[in-house]
């Protein structure tokens, strides 16, 4: 495994993160992937100990710092956790610091499928200590993705193992984009760093067919402390708390129902969305692309041109994603468009891809209506997608020196 160190752990227990991903040395030997070490991508609530890449998942690693060691930590995600029989509690009297852990991978799957990254499972690794002997969790709770563990070479291996089942692997190319999502500063490594670490060189199939793991956010953690029952007190949790806690699940199902059916409207008709635009920079093949603006169109064809456009009149289109960027290119800036037509299926791609790649066949506006003139090109095919890459100077044309930015900005998102 690589590490890349970003920042500082923002837990006690993440040297000991760092430690046993460390151990696991360079190469697939003992795993492969690459680890981001105290990185905090966009969007997430809270710096993380770390984000590992494998070729078969993601794990979002975070750090619970408890009061005192443990021989036996009791660890279930909806109800309370105790140390040697004895409850944690934390100020605000949550019942246990799953739930930071948790919002942190929920926020991180959201970000990769938001910026339209190749979907892996996402998985939370939740590492406690000082130091605990045994952590209990329910099956139901190890069924959901989530281990709670005291971080050790052994025991980050098992979780990895146990995680990390896509049944498409992650090739190079999406490993890089991965890395420039999650982590928006500085250069990612070389495709020869991605080959070493076990991701694939060859063209795979869609990774659409991978499932991204998403749990509900639910509030973050505070400092924890060991609470002390009275004499002869009960230790099981009251009836009435468990009715509490099921009350407020039920809440969050209803809210995340009310929320997934406000996503279906203005499912038919034109549009055009403008998303937010956010100060995150994505780094391909070293180069920094700051993105601009970004929309959404139901109505692919109003958005082509030339040959394209006859194309797309003629057969089905179900949503064209773009996203204007700007880089800079031996001192001089430049333009970048990035465009997504999500068309009926790969055959179709495929026909479509035959046009375009003609010369004077035209293509797609700009988010300003306008196409860029005699733009460096680059186009690809993935499943029913077919991806555009326009580049030109800006406030002028492109030339062939802009070629191999077009090539990179293909693996740009064409969506925030």
């Amino acid at each position: 495994m690589r590490l890349i160190r970003l920042g500082a752990e923002p837990s006690a227990i993440g040297a000991d993160v760092r430690a046993a991903l460390t151990a696991c040395g360079a190469g697939t030997q003992a795993l492969g992937g690459i680890a981001l070490i105290g990185v905090q991508p966009p969007d997430c609530p809270v710096p993380l100990d770390a984000i590992v890449v494998l070729p078969k998942g993601v794990l979002v690693i975070v750090g619970v710092d408890l009061p005192d060691p443990a021989v036996k930590l009791e660890a279930p995600l909806n109800d309370q956790w105790k140390m040697d029989g004895w409850p944690l509690v934390s100020q605000d009297g949550s019942p246990n610091p799953a739930a930071e852990a948790v919002a942190a991978a929920t926020a991180v799957a959201q970000r990769i499928q938001k910026m339209r990254a190749e979907p892996l499972p996402v998985s939370t690794v939740v590492a406690v200590g000082p130091f605990v002997s045994q952590v209990v969790q329910p099956t139901v709770d190890l069924n959901r993705g989530v281990r709670v563990l005291h971080p050790k070479l052994t025991t980050l291996l098992t979780a990895a193992r146990e995680l990390a089942t896509a049944t498409v692997p992650c090739t190079a190319d999406h490993a890089a984009k991965l890395l420039a999502i999650l982590q928006t500063t500085g250069t990612p490594p070389d495709a020869r760093s991605f080959l070493a670490e076990g991701f694939s060189d060859a063209v795979s199939p869609d990774l659409a067919s991978a499932s991204t793991m998403l749990i509900p956010k639910v509030q973050l953690r505070r400092p924890l402390t060991r609470k002390r029952l009275p004499e002869g007190a009960p230790r099981k949790t009251p009836w009435t708390f468990l009715a509490a806690v099921g009350v407020v699940a039920l809440i969050l199902i209803i809210w995340l129902l009310v929320l997934l059916s406000g996503s279906d409207d203005n499912a038919t008709g034109a549009t055009t969305e403008p998303t937010v635009p956010q100060p995150t920079t994505v780094v391909v093949d070293g180069t920094a692309f700051v993105p601009k603006d970004a929309k959404k169109d139901k109505n692919c064809q109003a958005q082509a041109f030339g040959d394209v456009k006859a194309w797309l009149i003629a057969n089905e289109c179900g949503e064209l994603l773009r996203a204007t960027y700007e880089t800079t290119v031996s001192g001089k800036q430049a333009t970048v468009l990035v465009a997504d037509l999500d068309v009926l299926d790969s055959p179709s791609a495929r026909a479509l891809m035959s046009v375009v790649s003609l010369p004077g066949s035209g293509g797609v506006h700009g988010p300003d209506g306008k196409p860029l003139e005699n733009a460096a090109f680059a186009s690809a095919a993935k499943g029913s997608h077919v991806q555009l890459a326009f580049v030109v100077w800006s406030g002028g044309s492109g030339d062939t020196a802009l070629d191999p930015i077009a090539k990179s900005a293909l693996r740009l998102p064409a969506t925030r």
